[in-house]
């Protein structure tokens, strides 16, 4: 790990502090020397902040296709460690994985001080780079008094991409290669604007929503073997078996409200480990609706059990959260069913 900060005996105090945590993915990416495409390579520098000291670190320095669950519980660790003397985190991050990291933070970290994920879709090689612009905006979220945690509510870790302020649990990467690449239902819960004067800029933070309770984890690993298998017309549990036979638990993303074809109603009542029914669709919460043979209400029976309105991927994540945690099956299924998270 590097840190970069300028000795305090030759700079006075500022009035806040900043760190950085960089950890790869477009936003530190140029293309390489050796023409094999772009990879990560040099981190950016937060621009334009006054009277706010900028402390550096680099864990590691991955692709998002390459960040695994072991590289989140680190980086929830190094924030930890970082957070009371800091006034505000923001963590680099490569887009493609960037909201199952941000949601792992936010089941892991008991913070006040706020924490904000982005990163960029272009890289520092082109024109249109968006990555200053979305450190920048970052930046000033992290440091705005309304991200600050107090009395046990709190907004957990937040995203930031193309001015827009997105909840941990709903944001979602929505294009693959747009600059406002993040959405997710049912939308952002703030904004950053910023404006000059022409020899002053100013950011704007408007928040949407209110802060709400949430409870946090504190797992030993987040090392179990999690699944996720995809439903469609005509699946008959293919891939089901070998889940079965070895993962710790398994995450389907089902049809519509959180139905499946009926070969998999007899697969699932068989199953001794947790299995989560998220949906494949957008958006939208799962059901238990339907009472047909692998419909939802079924599969509840069957000893499913729902995801809410997590995506599958970020079901994983829960899932893998309460398992290193030694929550068993049942009180997996009160968590999920509180959407306490």
């Amino acid at each position: 790990m590097q840190r970069s900060t300028v000795p305090p005996s030759t700079v006075q105090r500022p009035g806040k502090r900043l760190a950085v945590i960089h950890t790869g993915g477009t936003i530190a990416s140029r293309p390489s020397p050796d023409g094999r495409g772009l990879t990560p390579q040099q981190a950016p520098s937060v621009p334009g902040l006054a009277d706010v000291e900028v402390h550096d670190f680099h864990p590691f320095n991955l692709p998002s296709p390459h960040i695994t669950p072991a590289h989140m519980l680190e980086l929830a660790g190094l924030i930890r460690q970082l957070a009371p003397q800091h006034d505000g985190i923001v963590v680099t991050h490569g887009t493609d994985t960037l909201e199952e990291t941000a949601f792992a933070l936010h089941l892991l970290l008991d913070t006040p001080t706020p924490v904000v994920l982005t990163g960029s879709m272009r890289h520092a090689g082109e024109v249109s780079w968006d990555g200053p612009a979305n450190l920048l905006d970052a930046a000033g979220v992290a440091l705005n008094p309304q991200s600050v945690r107090s009395q046990g509510t709190g907004r957990g870790p937040l995203v930031v991409f193309g001015g827009d302020i997105f909840d941990a649990r709903t944001v979602t990467k929505v294009h693959t290669t747009a600059v406002d690449a993040f959405g997710g239902y049912p939308g952002p819960i703030g904004r950053i604007d910023r404006t000059s004067n022409g020899t002053e800029d100013a950011a704007h933070v408007r928040f949407f929503a209110t802060p709400e309770q949430r409870r946090t984890y504190a797992p030993g690993s987040l090392n179990a073997r999690v699944d996720i298998l995809y439903a469609y017309a005509g699946w008959r549990g293919e891939g089901y078996a070998g889940a079965q036979a070895d993962a710790d638990g398994i995450v389907i993303a089902a049809l519509g409200t959180g139905n499946l074809p009926a070969e998999l109603l007899p697969l699932i009542a068989a199953t001794r480990q947790p299995v989560i029914i998220a949906t494949r669709t957008h958006a939208g919460p799962v059901l238990p609706i339907y009472g047909y043979a692998g419909g939802g209400a079924t599969l509840v029976k069957a000893g499913a059990i729902p995801a809410s309105f997590l995506n599958a991927h970020k079901a994983r994540i829960l899932l893998l959260t309460l398992l290193g945690s030694g929550l068993g099956k049942e009180e997996i299924r009160a968590v999920f069913g509180e959407a306490g998270f």
